[in-house]
């Protein structure tokens, strides 16, 4: 029968016999100091990472929602604690009903107009012959330009009177409006004008996938009678590009909710708030009418709205992509 004082354990490369504590193992060391190393460096390199988006990003988000809880005033030294107030005065607030609604329905012009136009102007380059990457340039340039000075631009073009667009439509007897201040025309023309800028954009992503997708599934469908550009459309090209197109979507459609630069460069929310988003009632209350505390509870509104459009987006989308 053994003695149990003689028995030992080995515990974390620590050897133990008789209650007495012997020098660490000579092979598990090494894989202990092997595993702190590797951890070391990834904190190492993954650190900065995290600390940039801690303090840019989750601090920030963070005070948004404190400061939506607050009466607090732009440059003011004290607050008070007034819970969900904020928030029951914006949703009963006209105004910002009316940005809401505007800005759904921008989202609900651009991101359609946006996907089926650049996914049919890269489907005319990419069978095209000759000048490609002319066409490319010249499709993806408004999407490096900054939107704020192309909106003068626009603003020169949509001009009541002297504006190229009126000029031409009167020259072929059409009617002219002033776009830009018009109830009925100033949120479309936005839109358009968002439209215009995430274009090339999409056309890119789109040029992308059409020349990731075999050849051989085109010669398969012609084989199986799809031989006519709408078949070949149907059955291969629009199904291989759902990877593609879920990110498009997805992306432009919070572009869209980030629209502002158009707004406050050619109409200013208006006339009567017809062309008034969600970001410029944020810029408005906040360092307009310095109500900092309402413009952080529109702030938390939005981000909640941007959030779910994102999540709704994936889950739903996500479903009917097909993956190589």
């Amino acid at each position: 029968m053994s003695d149990p004082l003689a028995l030992s354990s080995v515990s974390d490369g620590v050897s133990v016999t008789r209650g007495v504590r012997t020098a660490p193992s000579p092979t598990a060391s090494p894989v202990r100091r092997r595993a702190f190393a590797e951890v070391a460096a990834a904190w190492t390199l993954a650190g900065p990472a995290v600390l940039c988006l801690l303090v840019l990003f989750f601090l920030p988000v963070i005070g948004v929602f404190v400061i939506a809880l607050t009466d607090w005033q732009f440059g003011a030294r004290s607050l008070s604690f007034v819970g969900l107030a904020n928030f029951r005065e914006a949703f009963a607030d006209t105004g910002f009903r009316t940005s809401l609604l505007n800005t759904v329905i921008y989202v609900l012009i651009v991101v359609p107009g946006t996907v089926v136009f650049g996914l049919l102007i890269a489907l005319l380059i990419e069978t095209g012959k000759s000048c490609r990457s002319f066409y490319r340039a010249i499709h993806f340039l408004p999407f490096m330009t900054t939107l704020a000075a192309m909106a003068i631009a626009w603003e020169a073009l949509l001009h009541p009177t002297i504006g190229l667009v009126n000029q031409t439509l009167a020259a072929i007897g059409l009617p002219t409006a002033n776009w830009l201040r018009d109830e009925n025309t100033a949120l479309s023309v936005l839109a358009v004008i968002g439209i215009w800028q995430n274009l090339g954009f999409a056309m890119v992503l789109f040029l992308a996938g059409l020349k990731s997708i075999p050849q051989d599934l085109y010669d398969a469908a012609d084989v199986d009678g799809a031989d006519r550009w709408f078949d070949r459309l149907r059955t291969v090209t629009l199904p291989m590009l759902g990877p593609v197109s879920m990110f498009v979507v997805i992306v432009v459609a919070l572009r869209a909710f980030d629209s502002f630069d158009t707004v406050k460069v050619l109409t200013q929310g208006g006339p009567g708030h017809a062309s008034e988003v969600l970001l410029y009632t944020l810029y408005r209350e906040s360092f307009v009418y310095l109500r900092t505390g309402y413009g952080a509870a529109v702030a938390v509104v939005f981000l909640a709205i941007v959030v779910t459009l994102a999540l709704v987006q994936t889950s739903v989308m996500d479903r009917k992509v097909h993956y190589q």
